[in-house]
């Protein structure tokens, strides 16, 4: 159980993820003007993913924040980017069995979309009770999403949750700094014809495979009629900004499976899914929308950066009802047809 009320987290991690928002638009104006790509420099690869120069500038950003959160209470930080399972302890030499909370970041998800000013990416969080190493996304308990926009954008959103409380939505006026609160509204569409839906294959490793299987899935759960398609496709490379699709209703259906791809066609462990990337699919729960991994049970992996998630969202039950029986038949077909 956390030790403190619910909203006082929340309001910490809407103030670190502002603070993350205001030095990557500045990063990105600033990369513009000089017409460079120097955001988009490799400084490292460590801790889970491939670390880019913008994604240093929001580490500096959130390990200054944690640093004086712990003055409060001793916290753990787990996070891409930090050796091994991506567990830091603040402050620096206290025992991990002694922090008041678990706080899993993502500070940039979207790298690839955002440090070429290309589509928003996210800045993600979720807090949980310490219960130790066996913590898992199921125990987290508070959520904070934030759009950090392109240079481009007016307005960029807030979206944050409580478990059991429901969740919310704030759009920002990027240039008057006026908060306003935005209803969500996940698609109520019993069908997925002439709405978007997809699975993820943003890379080349299984993206033949996966195309196959979303193509058979969707021809049996949206016929088509006619030489026009009447299901769309859409890869939004972020699993943040992926949740928010279905959120506002922009997409009825996503699954990220790629974890289920490579181990199908033995294929070597490539980019995937992490428990950080998808940290705050409690908003969607707490907006109605049906998230569960590959079997269709909730989520349940270690707070570990290295995990591999897969993951279906549904925007209601109706949809749910339609799609997941034919998808669990073709995933175990794919599964057969390995073994």
């Amino acid at each position: 159980m956390l030790k403190k009320s619910p909203e006082h987290y929340v309001e910490q991690l809407r103030s670190l993820q502002d603070a993350m928002q205001t030095r990557l638009l500045a990063d990105v104006k600033t990369q513009e003007e000089a017409a460079t790509e120097a955001l988009s420099g490799v400084a490292d690869v460590r801790g889970g993913d491939t670390i880019y120069q913008i994604d240093a500038h929001a580490d500096e950003v959130l390990h200054h924040f944690c640093t004086e959160w712990a003055r409060e209470a001793p916290l753990v930080l787990i996070s891409e980017g930090i050796e091994g399972a991506g567990w830091q302890v603040f402050p620096e030499g206290t025992d991990e069995a002694d922090a008041a909370f678990l706080l899993i970041v993502d500070p940039i998800d979207g790298t690839r979309n955002i440090m070429y000013n290309k589509r928003s990416a996210w800045a993600l969080a979720g807090i949980a009770p310490n219960k130790g190493r066996g913590t898992t996304l199921a125990d987290i308990e508070v959520a904070v999403m934030t759009e950090l926009p392109t240079t481009r954008a007016l307005l960029a959103d807030q979206l944050w949750a409580i478990k059991g409380q429901g969740a919310n939505r704030e759009t920002k006026n990027l240039v008057t700094g006026e908060r306003k609160a935005t209803p969500m509204r996940p698609s109520r569409s019993h069908s997925l014809a002439h709405g978007f839906a997809s699975l993820a294959k943003f890379f080349p490793p299984a993206k033949g495979a996966t195309a196959t299987l979303e193509e058979k899935l969707m021809l049996a759960v949206a016929p088509e009629d006619g030489e026009n398609p009447v299901v769309f496709d859409d890869q939004y490379m972020t699993t943040g900004g992926q949740l928010y699709e279905l959120l506002v209703g922009h997409d009825r259906f996503i699954a990220d499976l790629r974890p289920v791809f490579f181990e199908a066609l033995g294929l070597p462990p490539k980019l995937v899914c992490h428990p950080y990337d998808i940290c705050t699919e409690l908003i969607a729960r707490e907006a109605g929308v049906f998230v569960t991994d590959e079997r269709g049970s909730a989520l349940s992996a270690p707070l570990d950066i290295r995990a591999a998630v897969s993951w279906c969202g549904y925007a209601n039950q109706t949809l749910k009802d339609q799609i997941e029986p034919t998808l669990q038949v073709l995933l175990e077909e794919l599964r057969e047809h390995r073994a």
